[in-house]
C-alpha cells in the first residue's frame, strides 16, 4: 500500500481502504452514459461520524482533495473524483440513530437510502414526502447535499424543507450538529440550510433528523394528452389557475411519451405530442372531488384523458418512474439538463429544446416537473459514436443559455456539481464572492470537493 493508503488504514481500517481504486464503479455517478469517469488515488469507507471527522482533518494536514460520495446516483458529477483525490462513501453510515413517531420525526445516518426513510416511516404510520429517482440506491445524505426534489415536491417541497437538524464535518474537521432537531428552532445562524444543498462542498453530512407527518388516505392522478406542447402548457397554467395544489404536477413530450410509450399500462393515442400527469392526495372524498377539478381544468384541450381508482393509481407512477431508464434505452446514452424556466415559459422551452436537437442532428426530449417549470432536457445518442457525444456536450451551453433567456436558472435540483461549474461562474460577480468567502471559511485549505458547486476563486 501506498503511504496515503496506509495513513487511511491507521484511521479506517485496513479493510475499509481500497488504493489503487480498481472498481470503476467509484470513479463515475448518473453520468456515466455521458462517458464521464474520474480518477482517484483511493476509497475510504468510514463507520462512523468520528471517523469521518478524523479523515476530514487528515485531508486538511496534508491538502488532499475529499470527494464525498453517496448512492452516486447524481446526474451533474459531483460524486465523480477529480485527480488526486480521495473519494469517501458514506455507505457504511446506515444507522437509525432516532425513530420518534410521536414526534413525526426520524434520524438517519447518511449511508440509509431514500426508500428506506420512507419504509421506516411508513412502518411507524407516517410518510417522507421527497421521492427523487433511484430510491433504492439514492442515499439520505447526497439527498441533502443536492437538497433533492421529485414529482411530490410540487405540494411537499424538496428535500431541505424537511430537514429539521443535521450533524455534518465541515472543511475545517469539526463534528457540528446544526439545530435541536425541533420543528422550530431559531437560537443560532441557519447553517442547516446553508449545508443543504451545498453539494460536499463545505463539508460531509453525517446524520439528518427528518421531519415526517402521517400519509394521506388516498393518492388520485389524472393523465391528460394533448396534441400540441402548447395546448399541454396552456392546461397546466389552467389547473395552477384552480385554486387547487396538486400533490403532484409532471409532463413528458413526445420523445418521452415515445420512449416510455411500452410500459405504459395502457394504451396511449398514437399522436400524443404532450402528456400531463397530475394527482391530488388527501382525505378519499376531498383528493377526488380535487382530482374532479383538476380534469375539468385539463379536458378542454386534451386529445384523451384518463382518471384511474386509488387501486390503479401505483402502475401509473411506476410507468413515469421509468421514463428516464426508457429514455436512455432509446439510443443507448443520454445527457439529461434539469433546467428550470417560469411555468408560463414552458412550452417555449419544451419547443427550443426540440429544435436545438434538429440543429445539432441528435434525438432529444423534454420531461419533467411542470408544475415547477422543470425541465430534464435530454440528448440522446449512440455511446458508440464519440461524434454524438461531442454535440451533445457541446449544446448543452444553449440549454443553460435558453433558460436564463426565459428568466430560469440553468438548475432546477440535480445541482452543479462539476458539469455545470462553467455556466455558475457566468452568475452575479457579488454573489459568486460571498459564495467563495463562505467557503474558505468553512472549508479553509479548499479541500472540500474542489471545482464543485462553488466555482473556484
Amino acid at each position: 500500500m501506498s503511504p496515503l493508503a496506509d495513513d487511511l488504514a491507521r484511521l479506517v481500517g485496513a479493510d475499509w481502504v481500497e488504493a489503487p481504486v480498481a472498481d470503476r464503479g467509484w470513479l463515475q455517478d448518473g453520468t456515466e452514459s455521458a462517458a464521464v469517469v474520474g480518477a482517484a488515488e483511493a476509497v475510504v469507507r468510514p463507520g462512523t461520524a468520528e471517523e469521518v471527522r478524523d479523515v476530514v482533518r487528515w485531508a486538511g494536514a496534508h491538502r488532499v482533495p475529499l470527494v464525498p460520495r453517496g448512492g452516486g446516483t447524481g446526474y451533474a458529477a459531483g460524486a465523480v473524483p477529480v485527480l488526486g483525490s480521495v473519494v469517501v462513501s458514506l455507505d457504511r453510515l446506515r444507522s437509525v440513530r432516532e425513530r420518534r413517531p410521536e414526534r413525526w420525526s426520524i434520524a438517519v445516518e447518511a449511508g440509509v437510502t431514500t426508500a428506506e426513510v420512507r419504509r421506516l416511516a411508513r412502518e411507524d404510520a407516517l410518510w417522507f414526502p421527497p421521492d427523487p429517482g433511484a430510491g433504492e440506491q439514492s442515499q439520505i445524505g447526497g439527498n441533502v447535499a443536492t437538497n433533492a426534489g421529485g414529482p411530490h415536491c410540487f405540494k411537499y417541497g424538496v428535500t431541505g424543507r424537511w430537514v429539521m437538524a443535521l450533524e455534518a464535518v465541515l472543511g475545517t474537521g469539526e463534528l457540528v450538529r446544526t439545530g435541536a432537531g425541533l420543528p422550530k428552532d431559531v437560537s443560532t445562524l441557519d447553517l442547516r440550510s446553508l449545508l443543504v444543498g451545498s453539494e460536499g462542498a463545505l463539508g460531509i453530512v453525517t446524520a439528518v433528523w427528518l421531519r415526517l407527518i402521517p400519509e394521506p388516505e388516498a393518492r388520485l392522478p389524472v393523465l391528460a394528452v394533448f396534441g400540441s406542447a402548447r395546448d399541454g402548457a396552456d392546461a397546466v397554467s389552467l389547473a395552477m389557475a384552480s385554486g387547487v395544489v396538486p400533490s403532484a404536477l409532471e409532463f413528458l413530450d413526445r420523445g418521452a411519451i415515445e420512449a416510455a410509450r411500452a410500459t405504459y399500462p395502457g394504451v396511449l393515442p398514437a399522436d400524443a405530442e404532450f402528456a400531463v400527469l397530475a394527482e391530488a392526495d388527501g382525505t378519499l372524498t376531498g383528493a377526488t372531488a380535487e382530482r374532479d377539478l383538476i380534469a375539468d381544468m385539463l379536458r378542454p384541450t386534451a386529445s384523451d384523458l384518463i382518471a384511474p381508482g386509488p387501486d390503479e393509481a401505483a402502475p401509473i407512477w411506476a410507468w413515469r418512474d421509468g421514463v428516464s431508464l426508457g429514455v436512455l434505452a432509446r439510443h443507448g446514452g443520454k445527457l439529461s439538463e434539469d433546467i428550470a424556466v417560469p411555468v408560463d415559459r414552458l412550452a417555449e422551452a419544451v419547443l427550443a429544446v426540440r429544435a436545438l436537437g434538429d440543429e445539432i442532428g441528435l434525438e432529444t426530449t423534454s420531461w419533467g416537473h411542470a408544475g415547477d417549470g422543470n425541465l430534464h432536457a435530454s440528448f440522446m445518442f449512440d455511446r458508440s459514436d464519440p461524434r454524438q457525444l461531442e454535440r451533445a456536450t457541446a449544446a448543452a451551453p444553449r440549454l443553460f443559455a435558453l433558460a436564463r433567456s426565459l428568466g430560469g436558472s440553468i438548475t432546477g435540483e440535480h445541482g452543479v456539481g462539476r458539469f455545470k461549474a462553467e455556466a455558475a461562474a457566468e452568475q452575479d460577480p457579488a454573489l459568486l464572492a460571498v459564495q467563495a468567502r463562505l467557503k474558505a471559511v468553512l472549508d479553509p485549505h479548499g479541500i472540500m470537493n474542489p471545482g464543485a458547486k462553488v466555482p473556484p476563486g
